[in-house]
């Protein structure tokens, strides 16, 4: 293996020397460089109450004392206050609840802990760091889907540090409490890692498990406490009593030191025309930001210059990965070795050797998904790129932090993709810099949450009146009552049972069921796994799969017994899902009447299929055919936001007819992408669709959906923000230098219609005219209750009797957009779909990957 010497350069040195690939200053693709100055320790003495063998094992690790920090938010632990520590990257978190539960374990020989962390990698790194504390009688254990059966059982009798996640907690411990009645009768507490990932749907989710957790443990005679971590959040407090359903205590103020951060945000260059091209034919395009990820990569692993680059996606990580091994085995051979790539899905060995490669140091690059953004101790590292906005100030600090952990200076550069809101933040670095982290969003009532959290509480005890102020108290009584008729429950003067034999069938992350076995046809070796709700859009009859730089073609999927086979190809082309999306609305929960424009937000039925892809020739992006897939349709209950325009305020603003269905359509993509700037989530959590005339507003429409049943909270939060969401949606297009619409501004990566057709200026126009009614304050305070039932809405702004907006350009009878048959081959969508229907589905290639 070719051995690379460490660097010495300090991060201004670094940033010089990967500006300078780039050529001439004047061309720099460097938009805007922050510098976060270093910050001294506050060091606090030992709690008076901390055994000494605990204290001595951590002094041997070289912790002579904790931070102030550290030492507050233990104590409250060790007085049984549920407490949460909201701090920084590398500020030490794992003490504060290291010193009271490794105390408790040392005075108590009966007491148990359980960690929860979201993440494999990060129980993983725990527990590397409890068994080098060497301290007798506390047997720490993983307990995770990778644990063998024979371990498990282990683990209950003898383990009283057990760390898992809260989906084995959901899915083993809880139904089969009466196997580990050891571990809850003497619980003394309970650990909540990272608790800021638990938000959406899987948040809400995990808060109904704990519930339970707290439910079973009293049971058996237990109230354990509380302690959670936390990066750096807004409202933590709060954040943590909605996700335990407990009162907790915020500890805030980070007392660790920290290094220098040279923070610089990036943006590719436009790649030159074609040759001959004109400019409207040829929108301007920027280099791929997976390839300049890549570039910078590689120039850092050639420098010696430890760098970890965080990826959106499992494809992304890979393919960077890929790429800069070719790039170094081309300039150095054999340094190529040096890099991997790190992502979910991948067997547990594997993980694991690559997790020791990093740490040893054998490894200089490595590209992964956000699977390592928590927790884990990588100290070393001189750099950090993140290609792409990660979706949150949360994430975008967590990752940066994995550098300079050591407390050294260090590097982090955010690469943009070509994409409305990287654009926008990195020519707006005030909306990253000085500003408030975003809040942790959870909605335990969500009824699509309830019920079945409820149904697993009846199956593992019958759920009594007590137990119903638990769960959220007058919804919950709502709710089980619902169940009863329903006959998912019944009634018995001892409380409500579950009526069924097997356990409730409920997915805590809502991937819609089992994951999916990624096999070699000819061998039968077992690649890895994919999420039940990426497998229509990953793997596909004919979709190309790459698994740690290799390249293979699925043969076929099998959704029935949840298996794809596939086989090593280098194929020359990349290939791109395509679904088609239909949107009715059930029913309107708040609308703001805005004269000629309406806003709403209320419960809609989303249907989506992936009717085709595209195989694309590697480098250029050309589109070589389009082949269609029989896969079956997806249906989703979720929550929207949609405001409709009527004709005449269009035809007023300069929006000919013939341009109505373009200029919403660039609407809603710059708007979907502009969302994540007022709500924590991900383009990929949400999707939408806009129509010249829909048949449920019969006006031109613009809807945008949570993309998880029941919602997620995304679109209350742009309905109340609706104003400050759609001006900066139309300063984003605006300020685009392009012409006629590109990647920057208008373009969507998952566009079902093949970003066809798009109007830029006719999108402007259309949010001109929306923000010239709305009110200009948050429009929650201006909301009004639903119409009265057997109304519709976006009626009130619909064109008189006899000519709305529907009746000339809707989609033909029977041609709805989500019932569209897959494109010919070499046409695309939008000539497929009816012209008036564009659509913007959610996760064509699933959520960005946790773990």
């Amino acid at each position: 293996m070719q051995g690379v010497t460490a660097t010495a350069f300090g991060p201004a040195e670094l940033l010089h020397r990967l500006r300078t690939r780039t050529g001439a200053a004047a061309q720099s693709p460097i938009t805007h460089v922050e510098q976060v100055t270093a910050r001294p320790g506050r060091t606090a003495p030992w709690p008076a109450w901390t055994d000494p063998a605990v204290r001595d094992a951590l002094v041997r690790q070289g912790i002579t004392a904790p931070w102030q920090h550290q030492a507050d938010a233990a104590t409250l632990a060790r007085q049984g206050t549920h407490v949460v520590l909201a701090t920084g990257t590398a500020s030490g978190k794992s003490l504060a609840y290291q010193l009271p539960a490794l105390t408790t374990l040392a005075t108590d020989p009966r007491a148990t802990v359980l960690y929860l962390a979201p993440t494999k990698a990060l129980a993983a790194d725990q527990l590397r760091a409890l068994v080098r504390l060497g301290l007798d009688g506390v047997r720490p254990a993983t307990l995770d889907g990778d644990t063998p059966r024979e371990e498990r059982e282990w683990i209950r009798q003898h383990s009283r540090f057990v760390l898992t996640n809260p989906d084995m907690l959901h899915h083993s411990v809880l139904p089969g409490h009466a196997r580990w009645a050891t571990l809850l009768r003497r619980l003394a507490y309970v650990v909540i890692d990272e608790c800021h990932a638990y938000r959406g749907v899987f948040g809400s989710h995990v808060a109904h498990v704990l519930r339970r957790l707290r439910r079973t443990a009293a049971r058996y005679g237990a109230t354990p406490t509380f302690v959670l971590a936390s990066a750096t959040s807004g409202d933590p407090a709060a954040s943590a009593s909605r996700l335990t359903g407990l009162p907790v205590t915020a500890v805030t103020e980070d007392a660790s030191p920290r290094g220098a951060v040279t923070f610089a945000l990036w943006e590719p260059p436009l790649l030159p025309p074609e040759p001959g091209a004109e400019p409207a034919e040829a929108p301007p395009v920027r280099r791929s930001a997976l390839r300049e990820t890549a570039d910078l990569l590689t120039d850092a692993v050639v420098a010696g210059i430890r760098t970890l680059a965080f990826v959106r996606s499992r494809r992304g990580a890979e393919v960077v990965a890929a790429l800069t091994r070719r790039s170094l085995d081309e300039a150095v051979p054999g340094l190529g070795e040096r890099v991997a790539a790190y992502r979910g899905g991948y067997l547990r060995e594997d993980r694991r050797a690559i997790e020791r490669a990093l740490l040893s140091g054998e490894l200089l690059g490595l590209a992964s998904t956000n699977a390592l953004e928590l927790g884990v101790d990588l100290a070393g590292l001189d750099a950090v790129l993140i290609c792409g906005w990660p979706g949150t100030r949360a994430s975008l600090w967590q990752q940066a932090g994995r550098a300079g952990r050591a407390g050294g200076e260090a590097l982090a550069v955010l690469i943009a993709r070509d994409d409305p809101l990287d654009t926008y933040l990195v020519h707006h670095p005030e909306a990253l810099f000085g500003r408030p982290v975003e809040a942790t969003v959870l909605d335990p009532a969500n009824p699509y949450v309830l019920g079945p959290q409820l149904c697993c509480a009846a199956s593992e005890a019958p759920l009594t009146d007590a137990d119903l102020a638990l769960f959220g108290g007058d919804v919950a009584r709502a709710t089980v009552r619902a169940l009863a008729e329903q006959g998912v429950l019944r009634r018995r003067p001892s409380g409500w049972y579950w009526t069924h034999r097997g356990r409730p069938d409920v997915d805590l992350r809502g991937t819609g069921g089992a994951p999916v076995s990624v096999v070699e046809s000819s061998t039968g070796r077992l690649l890895g796994t994919v999420d039940h709700g990426s497998s229509h859009v990953m793997l596909h009859d004919g979709a190309v799969y790459l698994h740690q730089g290799v390249t293979y073609v699925v043969d076929e999927l099998d959704l029935d017994d949840a298996i794809a086979l596939v086989r090593q190809e280098e194929p020359d082309w990349t290939t791109h899902a395509r679904d088609v999306t239909d949107v009715s609305v059930v029913n309107v929960r708040s609308y703001v009447d805005a004269g000629p424009v309406g806003l709403f937000l209320g419960e809609v039925d989303v249907t989506s299929q992936v009717v085709s892809y595209q195989r694309r020739r590697l480098g250029s992006g050309e589109v070589i055919d389009t082949k269609p897939l029989d896969l079956p349709v997806r249906e989703l209950r979720t929550v929207a936001v949609w405001f409709t325009v009527s004709p005449q305020a269009l035809d007023d603003a300069g929006v000919e007819p013939a341009d109505v269905p373009g200029a919403l359509h660039a609407a809603e993509h710059a708007g979907i992408g502009l969302l994540p700037l007022m709500a924590t989530c991900d383009r990929w959590d949400i999707g939408g669709l806009s129509t010249a005339g829909h048949p449920d507003t019969g006006a031109p429409t613009v809807f945008v959906y949570d993309g998880h049943p029941g919602g997620a909270g995304f679109a209350e939060r742009a309905f109340a923000t609706a104003t400050a969401w759609l001006r900066a949606t139309r300063e984003a297009i605006a300020a685009c230098a392009c012409e006629a619409g590109c990647p920057s501004c208008v373009q969507s990566p998952k566009c079902g219609n093949g970003n066809n057709p798009l109007d830029k200026p006719g999108a402007v126009r259309v949010l001109d005219t929306v923000l010239a009614a709305l009110p200009p304050e948050e429009t929650a305070t201006a909301e009004k209750p639903a119409p009265a039932e057997g109304t519709t809405a976006g009626k009130a702004t619909a064109p008189a009797e006899g000519t709305t907006a529907g009746k000339a350009t809707a989609p033909a009878e029977g041609t709805t957009a989500g019932k569209t048959a897959a494109p010919a081959e070499g046409t695309t969508a939008a000539r497929e779909i009816p012209s008036t229907v564009a659509v913007d589905p959610v996760r064509p290639e699933g959520p960005p990957p946790r773990g």
